[in-house]
């Protein structure tokens, strides 16, 4: 009886585990076709001159480059961080800075399924460069921390970044955040970075040089 009971939870656990991994590859398959879909958009608003003021909702409105996680890593930014907007990509918290200005602008991402686009967030580094795309300006941020914080703690992505709410900020920052570890909820991964230069699409329209180098 011990050895079928055995074998009874080792086959139960190894459908869980199957189902699991057949969740988040049809998530992510999902999830890139609609952030193909997002990123088109986005562009095509571009080259229209048709940019909002405001993104709405799950509307995208930004690309984040990160070349340490690959030469051509890029992702749309869509606006909020509701279960709908993530699924489209990673989502900018409303209420927190945009691209560029002086506070912290802060992005949430699914590190396993709906397109897993913060997979492999862990892997950055103090000084690698994470590159935000508008639709005129290059902005580039440089990693300056990482840490773990169980996942009801918000200051990671207060104007100051572990500040408080009264915090007045004079420094640009941009924060990335996900879950952890991988097929986790138990804690949150924070990234933090500082911009460290900003150009003009008029003067560099493929980008800073540090997009192809990664340096």
């Amino acid at each position: 009886m011990v050895d079928v009971a055995l074998e009874l939870v080792l086959t139960a656990g190894v459908v869980c585990l199957l189902f699991v991994v057949y969740q988040t590859w049809m998530t992510n398959v999902a999830a890139d076709q609609r952030q193909d879909e997002v990123a088109e958009s986005v562009r095509g608003g571009w080259e229209q001159s048709a940019v909002p003021a405001a993104p709405d909702s799950g509307e995208g409105f930004a690309f984040v480059h990160i070349p340490e996680l690959g030469a051509t890593w890029s992702r749309a930014i869509v606006e909020g961080v509701d279960e709908d907007d993530l699924q489209a990509g990673p989502g900018h918290y409303p209420n927190s800075a945009m691209p560029g200005e002086i506070g912290n602008f802060a992005v949430a991402g699914h590190r396993n399924g709906q397109g897993s686009p913060f997979v492999d967030l862990d892997e950055l580094e103090v000084g690698d460069p994470v590159i935000i795309e508008t639709a005129d300006s290059w902005f580039v941020y440089r990693v300056t921390s990482n840490e773990i914080v169980p996942p009801s703690t918000a200051a990671a992505i207060r104007p100051v970044p572990g500040g408080t709410m009264d915090d007045q900020p004079t420094e640009a920052y941009l924060t990335l955040t996900t879950c952890h570890p991988e097929f986790s909820v138990r804690e949150r991964l924070i990234v933090h970075a500082l911009l460290d230069s900003s150009v003009s699409k008029v003067d560099q329209p493929r980008g800073p040089a540090i997009l192809a180098s990664g340096q």
